[in-house]
């Protein structure tokens, strides 16, 4: 699959928690395919209510991408948290992109990751230090 920001990139698989996820190693944005966002949450009630939380955001001047599966463009979602963070998301359920940091800023939301299991299991996969 190619990097939907670097384009005709290929991005390499890694599996993380029986989840696999598309990493682009040219600008370090990761492709998560339908559910597994859910699947690396987990399924608490918090999360749940976390994931109805991502708003569209019609009024971003913020560059789309296309997404890699169907190459049709993708909203813009705005996550609220601590901070807001934009991710891209296929309007046709395909699966959601993040750039660079933003997947670790959502893990970070609301402690939805309190046990720092998945930041964990992304240290090792990514061999860095991702912020706590």
């Amino acid at each position: 699959m190619d990097c939907p920001v670097c384009k005709n990139e290929p991005m390499i698989v890694l599996e993380l928690n029986e989840v696999e996820i598309d990493y682009c190693l040219s600008c370090k944005g990761i492709w998560l395919d339908a559910g597994e966002l859910e699947l690396l949450l987990g399924s608490s009630t918090e999360t749940v209510e976390f994931l109805n939380s991502f708003t569209s955001d019609d009024i971003t001047k913020e560059k789309t991408h296309k997404c890699p599966i169907c190459n049709k463009k993708m909203e813009k979602i705005l996550v609220i948290g601590n901070r807001k963070v934009r991710i891209d998301k296929c309007k046709y359920n395909h699966g959601i992109w993040f750039d660079s940091g933003e997947l670790e800023d959502i893990l970070g939301m609301r402690k939805l990751d309190n046990k720092n299991k998945v930041l964990t299991l992304l240290n090792d996969m990514l061999g860095k230090k991702i912020k706590e």
